[in-house]
């Protein structure tokens, strides 16, 4: 999931600005593994706390710890911004914000595997946006034919829960856009955590109301504080660790992996069981990035 877990940290370089030769350890295949599974239990369990305080509360805490963490280790020096700088973090915090609501209440609707599926389409058409090689034609007609399965119409069709996994998937690719634009401009991780912080203080007076008007319980509490940790603080830090360490092709490939993931810890996790139909199109959607990556000539 996003958030966190879409950073945009460089590789490490050489003093002549070229990629250090790494490979893909156990180290590194655990440490992405448990990034991926942080961040798709973290979802889980903060559904758990849509009951009480609904996906709203649940993504304002988590929007509280990912300003948190990202301040913690961004710093950023706000007083020293300038507007040309200013902007495009204002936007990346919308973003940032709309992205999560309307992912968590997308899984509040259509369940864990479906929407982030949805959601990843996001990246996967960035990725194949930036090419024109045939073999991405095949991987967006492959991503098509997954979509058009998983949104096929059938009575118990959520159309707007599966809209919401598009919002998401919309705002994941101007997220990294975004991202980009503020990395050119701010050093380090600065721009981020200005915009977790903005995105922050938006949702603070969304939390206020949802508190008031819905009292969590300490359990409840707790899941929002869970999802908060385990997928964007979890996340994030795991892949500062990890893109320092694995190329970053394989970064992806590993990463794609991840809508597999949400449908089994749905599965397993909270009884969302999936048919033969939806586990086929989020194959597609994996099988599509995945040979997207695997064909790419960087």
């Amino acid at each position: 999931m996003p958030g966190a877990s879409a950073t945009t940290t460089p590789l490490p370089t050489t003093q002549h600005g070229t990629p250090q030769p790494s490979r893909v350890g156990l180290v590194g295949v655990a440490t992405m593994a448990g990034s991926g599974l942080s961040n798709q239990i973290g979802a889980a369990i903060g559904s758990l706390a849509f009951p009480v305080i609904g996906p709203v509360g649940v993504v304002a805490v988590r929007q509280y710890v990912a300003a948190v963490v990202l301040f913690a280790v961004g710093r950023p020096r706000l007083r020293e911004f300038t507007w040309r700088q200013w902007w495009p973090v204002l936007l990346l915090a919308v973003v940032f914000g709309t992205m999560n609501l309307s992912l968590y209440t997308a899984i509040d609707r259509v369940g864990l595997g479906l929407a982030v599926t949805l959601e990843f389409l996001g990246p996967l058409s960035i990725a194949l946006a930036a090419t024109r090689r045939r073999v991405d034609a095949c991987c967006a007609l492959i991503a098509v034919a997954g979509v058009v399965t998983l949104m096929r119409p059938r009575p118990s069709a959520d159309y707007l829960g599966m809209g919401l996994g598009l919002l998401a998937a919309a705002c994941w690719a101007s997220y990294i856009l975004l991202n980009r634009t503020v990395g050119r401009r701010i050093p380090g991780a600065q721009g981020s955590a200005a915009a977790a912080g903005v995105s922050a203080l938006m949702f603070l007076p969304v939390g206020i109301v949802v508190a008031v008007r819905q009292p969590p319980t300490l359990t409840a509490a707790g899941c929002a504080v869970a999802a908060g940790v385990l997928s964007s603080a979890v996340p994030y830090l795991a892949d500062l660790f990890t893109l320092r360490r694995v190329p970053a092709p394989a970064f992806g490939l590993f990463m794609s992996v991840n809508p597999v993931l949400a449908a089994v810890v749905g599965w397993i996790g909270l009884g969302q069981r999936l048919g033969w139909a939806e586990w086929a199109g989020i194959g597609a959607v994996v099988t599509a990035n995945a040979l997207s990556i695997l064909t790419s000539r960087n």
